[in-house]
């Protein structure tokens, strides 16, 4: 007989494959395909061509923001998780909020910060790096200028954020 955790590790697979878009078919899923299995995006950027970009930020205590691009005829592209630093390394000083956006997604509203002193506003993402844990990135922006200054990347341990209630880090 098979244990009882066995139905529920099949359901959590399920569960993972829809939030992260598993399910879809590139070549073949539409939008509506897409947000059947996805839910409602966080944000939409329609291309010149007809193509269109969209988000699936799965945080505050998830680690992955899915992002979802449909080709000109409305079939999907490709789903990837943009919380790497393979995205990371694209964000540049000047860059301003737009790109940021449609490079990353939407950070998480609660976690942005002001810092009137020095004119800056901050941006945070919460992602799970290459060794495992769990950690934030941040885009420090002027906020005179709407652009970006520096960024900045921390494990949740080296801010004092170790609370193992907030969920594993998992790859």
């Amino acid at each position: 007989m098979k244990s009882p955790y066995w139905f529920a590790s099949v359901l959590l697979f399920a569960g993972c494959a829809s939030y992260s878009g598993g399910t879809l078919k590139p070549g073949e899923a539409t939008l509506a395909d897409v947000e059947r299995v996805m839910g409602p995006p966080a944000m939409r950027w329609p291309g010149a061509d007809g193509s269109l970009k969209i988000a699936y930020p799965r945080g505050p205590h998830g680690y992955h923001t899915w992002m979802v691009r449909l080709a000109p005829d409305g079939k999907l592209r490709d789903i990837r998780n943009v919380l790497e630093p393979e995205s990371f390394n694209t964000i540049r000083p000047g860059m301003t909020q737009d790109e940021v956006l449609l490079a990353l997604g939407p950070s998480q509203p609660h976690w942005t910060q002001r810092f009137p002193a020095r004119n800056e506003l901050v941006w945070e993402w919460r992602w799970c790096n290459n060794f495992g844990e769990p950690s934030r990135f941040d885009v420090i922006f002027d906020e005179r200028s709407s652009r970006v200054r520096s960024t900045l990347s921390q494990t949740e341990d080296m801010i004092g954020l170790n609370d193992m209630s907030r969920g594993s880090c998992m790859r």
